[in-house]
């Protein structure tokens, strides 16, 4: 399957697209996202752009990829730091992964007001950035955390639940579609979601073998 494309592109989303392809490296690129104004609701509401984390050395063994940054990402301007990102971190020990050989990533990187889903157009400016940065960091495995992000290199037409628990051939990389921390918090321990999330981890777990 070929690699994703963005929904229609506006201005603001061929602008950052031009300066996410200019990036030479990981730090050129972080330094053009963090003062990013193309979608003016998120930019005037933000506390910082989360360009996501990296191995301090080498290629990444896999990519994270969520949605968007919650209140503690936007605080911080790190992903996956408050309850979401306890929970996968636990998961993610528990599946024999270390977030340490991950990026972490999400589609958008600013956080919407009141954590409300990304809308199409928000989509569409930032998607020059998530697609340099799996360009500039070329991990082998993406993993795909919740509908948003499955549907970024699956299709808006995306089921998470015909797609999960099988890796999918996107543009030479093996993406896994699986549920988002949130919705495992959601619906507690005992949940669908969070033994979903970690049996597709610890199948991407065992593809890296």
């Amino acid at each position: 399957m070929a690699a994703p494309r963005p929904p229609r592109f506006d201005a603001a989303a061929a602008g950052v697209a031009a300066a996410a392809d200019a990036a030479a490296d990981w730090a050129a690129l972080a330094a053009a996202a963090r003062p990013c104004v193309a979608c003016p609701e998120l930019a005037a509401s933000r506390t910082h752009v989360v360009v996501g984390d990296v191995p301090a050395v080498g290629r990444p063994r896999l990519a994270l990829v969520g949605e968007a940054p919650g209140a503690q990402e936007d605080l911080t301007g790190r992903p996956f730091v408050g309850r979401s990102g306890a929970l996968l971190d636990q998961l993610l020990a528990e599946a024999g992964l270390d977030r340490a050989e991950a990026a972490v990533l999400n589609v958008v990187k600013c956080r919407p007001p009141g954590n409300r889903t990304p809308k199409t157009p928000e989509v569409a400016r930032c998607s020059g950035w998530l697609r340099r940065q799996l360009e500039l960091l070329d991990p082998p495995v993406v993993v795909a955390l919740g509908l948003s992000a499955a549907r970024w290199f699956l299709g808006p037409r995306t089921v998470l639940a015909d797609v999960r628990g099988q890796p999918h051939e996107i543009g030479g990389r093996a993406v896994w579609a699986t549920y988002h921390p949130s919705a495992a918090i959601r619906f507690g321990p005992a949940g669908a979601p969070r033994a979903g999330l970690l049996a597709d981890l610890i199948a991407v777990a065992e593809s890296l073998r």
